[in-house]
């Protein structure tokens, strides 16, 4: 929990006062490092410290807490008659109740999703969740697997596209069941980039849990996403813990994971975003996906910001145009959401 966490770290902050200093979160948060499995322990070390920044920081509105729960198994066991074996995977998330929240009436859910291929959900998205909760919404926001922070070997649990769905939408699950305040009829499900990939095949997969979706820049076509990324992002997803194999190998394995494959099946209403000058979600792999929504009928909202500044993080800065987005996010969701504020 993280009211323990805190002061087992305190001594631990002291003394990693110049390395915070170096990594301190900025807005959006930063992506955690992926090129070497040497750097895990040093992500863990970085992970309690940020634990810590997220109570301070937050602490005043909400009752921030860190838990555990159960989800499906790894994807790959090494080793399928091993002790342990075919054991479900232990997923954390960090939670956020409003502290003036009524809990004597029923409650909106916000699941909130981190993004980046390996990262994890940093306090440097603190100034987000701050203003979510000052609407009357709790949040969950799981570190599914493949996220850094919790050692190599959760590391090498990533399953892009694949199980790593069901991590969150067990987080949905686990508030629900731990909360009784809370109205599974009012769960909205919000993420960016990779964030916003897992928030369209949770309402594709699951569509009666969520009332409303926002899927901000979203990856939406692995197999143009492989197209026109470096041999080291492809290398990410081609790695033997991983797929294993590149998307030239096995196309219908990588549409598999990808949201364009299941817009037939879109059911909750939703609100897309994406900009031109995108630097990491070409702008172009979300107008295929708006394309392919339209093709099938579907009924959706969605916006093209025209250069907007800051580029893959447009919205999620301090800016005055950042903010009026977001705005824009929150009124979409309050429609279908009905937060107390």
């Amino acid at each position: 929990m993280l009211v323990h966490a805190a002061v087992h770290i305190t001594a631990l902050l002291l003394v990693l006062a110049p390395v915070s200093a170096q990594q301190a979160p900025t807005r959006p948060a930063p992506q955690a490092p992926a090129e070497s499995l040497s750097d895990r322990s040093l992500d863990q070390v970085l992970k309690a410290v940020d634990d810590v920044a997220w109570r301070l920081q937050l602490g005043d509105i909400a009752e921030v807490d860190k838990v555990s729960y159960t989800s499906l198994p790894p994807r790959r066991e090494p080793n399928p008659t091993a002790q342990g074996a075919g054991n479900p995977l232990i997923i954390r998330a960090y939670t956020f109740i409003p502290k003036k929240l009524d809990r004597s009436r029923k409650q909106p859910l916000i699941v909130l999703v981190h993004g980046g291929v390996h990262s994890n959900f940093s306090s440097g998205s603190a100034h987000i969740v701050r203003e979510i909760i000052e609407q009357g919404y709790s949040v969950i926001a799981p570190d599914y697997r493949g996220s850094t922070g919790y050692g190599a070997g959760f590391y090498r649990q990533i399953d892009y596209g694949g199980r790593e769905n069901e991590d969150v939408f067990l987080g949905r699950a686990w508030m629900l069941e731990t909360y009784e305040f809370l109205d599974p009829k009012r769960v909205g499900i919000v993420g960016w980039s990779h964030g916003g990939l897992i928030a369209l095949m949770n309402i594709f997969e699951h569509p009666e849990a969520y009332a409303a979706a926002y899927a901000g820049v979203p990856v939406s076509d692995l197999v143009a996403r492989m197209g026109y990324k470096s041999d080291g992002y492809r290398a990410e997803f081609s790695a033997p813990y991983h797929i294993g194999k590149p998307a030239e190998a096995d196309v219908k394995e990588y549409l598999r994971r990808s949201p364009i494959t299941h817009v037939k099946k879109l059911a909750t209403p939703l609100l897309i975003h994406t900009n031109t000058n995108d630097e990491d979600v070409n702008v172009l792999e979300v107008e295929r996906l708006i394309a392919a929504l339209k093709a099938e009928g579907k009924k959706f909202e969605y916006k093209i910001y025209q250069d907007a500044p800051g580029g893959h993080s447009f919205n999620r800065l301090d800016t005055r145009l950042a903010k009026e987005s977001r705005r824009e996010i929150y009124r979409f969701l309050a429609r279908y959401l009905s937060p107390e504020k």
